[in-house]
């Protein structure tokens, strides 16, 4: 199995890992109406035997339903659970007393005593600063109750900062969350990904299929206009998946000598870039079945770069 070590001494977790946003949330997903308990429950126990029992949560994510979802799934299985969660620096949350008891309540959820990472959602600083919040979640390291922490949607300044409190109680900061596929790859050019691999932080990539563009689902062939959050997306329109065919076909022309499938190509350029772990959802277990595949085997140089460059010529 390929792993990765989250930061430069976090735990070690499978190269790729599943996203649960969509587990419980029925504001920005249809979780209740296209998809169920059932189904995310199947789509959980398929990644663990497809390999990738690395599962990234948030408070946020249904309102604490993904949380509670993850944690009646672990009470059902004997096989080894890691798990991701995050803190969102609400307004009112002023103190490190309030990061504990984030913590506390998240970790209730999940019915577990401690989890693998826990990561700060976005860099707000509304009336507890950065180095308030990194202290405060260094004592929870210490107290054992989370073992690496992460920072999501941070900047490559904004990094640093993270780091360097970090760093003064000699912590290193082991994780940035960002929007990383072959259709987003602003973190190349901005800093990030580069920062990353200067202070031995790993990237999770979120969204790393681009909410499913590059599965090869979405075709204007057979175009409909899609549910949910997709619909008020513009690279989600007809025009759009014109423009994306020839990406399309590049992931299943190389897919086919693997006998992979576009999703599971794009998966694995990212794991190729190195410190770099995908993320990717899965509402059922067709999905994270088909997200596993992206494991155990490896695309050639020449495939990388052909791929790299049909998607920088892409234009939405």
């Amino acid at each position: 199995m390929q792993t990765v070590t989250l930061g430069t001494t976090g735990p070690v977790i499978p190269a790729l890992g599943i996203g649960t946003w969509a587990w419980g949330d029925s504001l920005f997903w249809n979780y209740g109406k296209d998809y169920g308990a059932e189904d995310v429950q199947a789509a959980f126990q398929a990644a663990l035997e497809g390999g990738v029992n690395f599962f990234d949560t948030a408070e946020i994510y249904g309102l604490g339903d993904s949380e509670k979802l993850l944690g009646q799934f672990m009470k059902a299985t004997n096989q080894p659970v890691m798990i991701a969660t995050k803190y969102f620096p609400l307004p009112w949350r002023f103190s490190s007393q309030a990061v504990a008891d984030a913590l506390t309540a998240s970790l209730k959820r999940l019915q577990v005593p401690t989890v693998a990472l826990y990561q700060v959602h976005a860099h707000l600083d509304f009336f507890l600063s950065q180095k308030s919040l990194m202290n405060a979640l260094a004592d929870e390291v210490q107290q054992g109750r989370i073992q690496a922490i992460g920072v999501s949607n941070y900047s490559a300044q904004q990094m640093r900062e993270a780091h360097k409190y970090l760093a003064e109680r000699g912590i290193p900061l082991a994780v940035n969350q960002v929007q990383y596929s072959l259709l987003h790859r602003h973190v190349e050019t901005n800093g990030i990904l580069e920062t990353a691999r200067e202070l031995g932080i790993t990237i999770l990539a979120y969204s790393p299929l681009a909410q499913g563009l590059l599965t090869g689902k979405y075709t204007p062939e057979n175009y409909q206009t899609p549910s949910g959050a997709r619909s008020l997306a513009p690279q989600f329109s007809k025009q759009a998946l014109v423009k994306l065919a020839p990406v399309i076909q590049t992931l299943q022309t190389i897919g086919e000598r693997y006998d992979r499938t576009p999703a599971q190509v794009a998966l694995n350029w990212l794991i190729a870039q190195g410190n770099v772990v995908p993320i990717p959802g899965a509402k059922n277990a067709r999905q994270a079945a088909q997200n596993a595949g992206a494991l155990g085997w490896q695309l050639s140089e020449p495939e990388r770069a052909q791929i790299d460059q049909v998607t920088r010529a892409w234009k939405p």
